[in-house]
């Protein structure tokens, strides 16, 4: 089968996470052909991959949002009809437009978004949205911000279309509109897999951002909220990593038969016969990590700032890249300003030969999905600290059908004090540190391993392609 796999801002340009999770995927997935079609922020990045693909990947087309900025401005007068005008201003609203217009005018027909976006039809869809929405707002500052939301997604429709079998898009959002064109191209199904709910991720981003002007949040949240309705409105399947994922796509609006869940898995065998740390005096806490905003960094280094005066013998390794170069500075820059010892940034290495070295691990992040990390950790018989988001407390305390016991502590996000009680308890008791870590290896040997994972997505596809065919054939 020839497959096309969609994926927004991660593989092949940024490492861990989703990356590994994808690159690992298409490696256990020999028998198929694989397409990335990915998309990226700037063409600075074109070809700067961080992997080497599998040589099952047979083509690779990259996309870049930054690019829309370079569309020369339409001269000549474009006259939309009726329902190309209603599609349009749908679009505009942010509500459920006809995609299938859309993808017709600026796919099939290669209309500019410049057509639309610098027509008197936009203006007046925009006055009316002002004179509504905003009337104490600019206009000028309406005009760019719905000009500047609007403009990527346009960008993209007009993209050259990869043909494949069946498309696989890694998230909502323009992945995900990129998917629903490629079915609508080559009339092929197309199913989508969340790690962590764009639309939610992407919400609890725009209330924090500070390059979103008040009045506009709303409105952006009602865009991503719009892509993914797309998406979820045309899936032939919708898969989630877990029970409450699934019910929270549900309360999106996507409907429950599409809906699967199919756990995260990893490679066991790589990590169960890594040896506990030796006693050495010291307390060694790994976090496995992305140096990003979204990992929250800053609050596990106050965490543990506020352990150090509690402790004297413990250790902080931040293992992982810097995904955010301003970010990961910033860092740097809290540890310097706090005056805090013994917190090792080591970069990129390699995590089995450096879980050796830790007795315990932790993840301090504001939004996740079914971390490998923890996963991971709990296989080499490390417990966890996390914080309660995505499905940690599950992956801790296991879910339904699990009496196995708990494998770690679970605190609130952000909440530096309840992490440095976590931290210190964990450190403290020895033997409860132990048990846990024994109960983690168990739970990952009974219901995450990566060759069952590869089986259930395998299972998927081929009842997509089945319920395909019936409809097709009938």
């Amino acid at each position: 089968m020839r497959i096309c796999v969609l994926l927004e801002g991660c593989y092949p340009y940024v490492t861990g996470g989703v990356s590994t999770w994808i690159h690992q995927y298409m490696q256990a997935m020999p028998e198929h052909e694989f397409v990335l079609w990915v998309i990226g922020a700037s063409s600075e990045d074109a070809g700067k991959f961080k992997y080497k693909l599998p040589k099952n990947v047979v083509e690779i087309h990259e996309v870049f949002l930054q690019d829309a900025l370079k569309l020369a401005p339409v001269k000549d007068r474009y006259k939309f009809t009726e329902t190309e005008l209603k599609a349009l201003t749908d679009f505009v609203h942010c509500k459920r437009p006809d995609w299938d217009v859309l993808f017709e005018m600026f796919n099939e027909r290669r209309l500019s978004p410049m057509s639309f976006l610098m027509s008197q039809e936009f203006l007046n869809i925009l006055v009316a949205i002002c004179e509504r929405d905003y009337p104490y707002t600019a206009f000028s500052d309406m005009f760019h911000t719905m000009r500047s939301m609007f403009l990527p997604v346009l960008y993209v429709l007009g993209q050259e279309v990869p043909k494949a079998d069946l498309y696989h898009t890694i998230a909502t959002g323009y992945s995900g509109i990129l998917a629903r064109l490629g079915s609508y191209k080559y009339g092929v199904p197309f199913m989508l897999t969340e790690h962590g709910i764009y639309t939610r991720e992407r919400e609890e981003e725009i209330i924090r951002a500070r390059w979103v002007p008040a009045g506009f949040k709303r409105t952006w949240v009602r865009f991503f909220y719009m892509l993914s309705a797309a998406v979820y409105d045309k899936a032939d399947m919708v898969t989630s990593l877990f029970d409450n994922a699934r019910k929270t796509q549900i309360d999106i609006g996507c409907r429950p038969e599409q809906c699967r869940v199919i756990a995260n898995g990893i490679h066991f065998e790589r990590f169960r016969d890594i040896p506990l740390k030796k006693e050495d005096g010291w307390i060694d806490i790994g976090a496995i990590v992305r140096l990003a905003p979204i990992k929250d960094i800053k609050t596990l280094i106050y965490a543990f700032y506020e352990l150090k005066f509690r402790m004297k013998n413990v250790r902080l390794h931040i293992i992982g890249p810097e995904d955010d170069e301003q970010y990961a500075k910033e860092c740097y820059e809290l540890v310097e300003q706090l005056g805090v010892s013994d917190v090792l940034f080591t970069g990129m290495t390699d995590v089995l030969k450096y879980m050796e070295k830790l007795d315990f691990t932790v993840l301090s992040s504001i939004s996740e999905g079914q971390p490998l990390s923890v996963l991971e950790s709990f296989a080499a018989g490390r417990p966890c600290v996390t914080t309660d988001v995505g499905c940690c407390r599950e992956l801790l305390n296991g879910m339904e059908g699990d009496d196995l016991g708990c494998a770690g502590l679970c605190v609130p996000p952000m909440e530096r004090t309840a992490l440095c009680n976590a931290l210190e308890r964990m450190s403290t008791h020895t033997e409860e540190r132990y048990l846990m870590g024994k109960v983690g290896k168990k739970r990952v040997e009974r219901f995450f391993r990566h060759e069952d994972m590869i089986a259930n997505y395998e299972n998927a596809y081929t009842e997509v392609m089945r319920k395909w065919r019936e409809s097709v054939s009938h």
